[in-house]
């Protein structure tokens, strides 16, 4: 099915709506599967730590680690995909990181563990850019803002949602955690070779620099760009905050309110659901109320839950509405900072590229840095303070988020027009 969409029709394009659900389906699984192999070890480590004779700062640098190699081969990577196209990296770089999930339950020892997440991190870091370009090359202007806040919306859903779920429920079925990680990298396997049979390397889009321009721009030209420090900073904040609280909350619970495993699994889900809603809700929603405005109220929603979370008490029901909450917010602000505003923000054929960069930079301070940090915190001043930390992170995001310059499509004729794709004319 072809549909001549307003914004199609002057540069005499037809948009190809049965591509764009389909890539939409397909990365948004893959990005699931990121989410999920990437966080089943949270849901785990209370067992790991048995096991493997491990600590809380230990749990930190585990998370840690991934986050840091994720973030310097997204932001390496993101003008690798702009050059060469998007397919090869992402049926590559899936098909490895599923592998690699599996060999976690192999490992012996912390070492081995940090060693097996790092190379984790590589794959999954260069994964992420061009898959959010993929689908945002894929997408009607009007709809960007959705569609991928709705791929990135999987992460939360499979990672933060379905896997503290899966991990603890197929615990009583298989002989240890070991099992767990083997079984997790079957559906990326399956994922990888629809991919490798569906994706287009060079779809039609105002975003790709086909009619416009035979040259393409330095990759320093990302840098002129207002917004995209900007996101980088938000998103470092907002890392900073929900990735604390994902890496720390399920040993919180059991540690410090006393909940059992099941119960613990329950409340954490509630991050991976929230995050779901959140991912595309914040971002759908910032197509009619603008980025700027979007993200300033998410920032402060999810400080404000945060908060009254940290007050609560063995109360899981309490504790799964405030988490969901928590998660709603925070992780939106993800998939609205790097996916609509950093797609906007990017020159014409840099779109990967500043997906890469704001993405990457935030992984490696605000999801690499920031759980190292409160793994410090956790073993020296107690679990509690982690939650403080991580709030820190939240309110610092709101202030950086009264800089952002407006990029919503349906909104930027309001502020500016005639402007540039996703740059008001003033700022062009």
């Amino acid at each position: 099915m072809h549909s001549a969409s307003p914004e199609h029709v002057k540069t005499g394009q037809k948009h190809d709506s049965v591509y764009e659900i389909k890539t939409l389906v397909l990365l948004g699984l893959g990005f699931g599967l990121v989410g999920l192999d990437r966080w089943i070890v949270a849901p785990l480590f209370p067992h790991m730590m048995r096991d493997l004779n491990l600590n809380f700062q230990q749990l930190g640098s585990l998370i840690g680690i991934l986050s840091v190699a994720w973030g310097v081969w997204a932001i390496a990577m993101g003008p690798v995909s702009d050059r060469i196209g998007r397919k090869r990296i992402l049926v590559t770089t899936m098909v490895a990181f599923s592998l690699l999930s599996s060999l976690s339950g192999l490992a012996s020892g912390f070492a081995s563990l940090m060693l097996i997440r790092a190379v984790m991190g590589i794959a999954e870091g260069a994964f992420t850019p061009a898959s959010v370009a993929a689908t945002g090359e894929a997408s009607l202007p009007s709809r960007r803002g959705f569609n991928l806040g709705l791929q990135l919306s999987m992460f939360s859903l499979l990672g933060l949602g379905v896997a503290p779920i899966l991990a603890t429920q197929l615990l009583r079925v298989v002989p240890s955690w070991h099992w767990v990680f083997t079984i997790s990298a079957v559906p990326g396997l399956i994922v990888a070779i629809l991919i490798a049979r569906t994706l287009k390397d060079q779809p039609r889009n105002e975003l790709m620099p086909t009619q416009v321009s035979s040259a393409r721009p330095r990759w320093t030209t990302l840098f002129r760009r207002r917004n995209v420090w900007l996101a980088t900073l938000a998103i470092l904040c907002a890392m900073a905050g929900i990735f604390v609280v994902s890496a720390m909350v399920p040993t919180y619970l059991v540690e410090v309110l006393h909940l059992d495993t099941q119960k613990m699994g329950f409340v954490v889900s509630a991050i991976g659901f929230g995050g779901f809603v959140g991912s595309f809700g914040v971002a759908g929603v910032s197509d009619f109320i603008g980025r700027r405005n979007a993200a300033i109220i998410a920032f402060v929603c999810a400080a404000v839950l945060l908060y009254l979370f940290a007050q609560t008490g063995a109360n899981p029901q309490t504790l799964f509405i405030l988490l969901f909450g928590v998660s709603v917010f925070a992780l939106g602000l993800l998939g609205l900072l790097s996916g609509p505003i950093a797609t906007e923000a990017a020159p014409i054929g840099l779109v990967a590229s500043s997906v890469g960069f704001v993405s990457g930079a935030g992984e490696i301070f605000g999801g690499g840095l920031a759980p190292a940090i409160a793994g410090f915190v956790a073993q020296h001043f107690g679990l509690p303070s982690t939650l403080t930390f991580a709030l820190g992170g939240l309110v610092v995001g709101a202030v950086v988020s009264l800089f952002l310059v407006e990029t919503s499509p349906r909104r930027r004729s309001d502020v500016a027009p005639g402007a540039t794709l996703g740059v008001p004319k003033d700022i062009a």
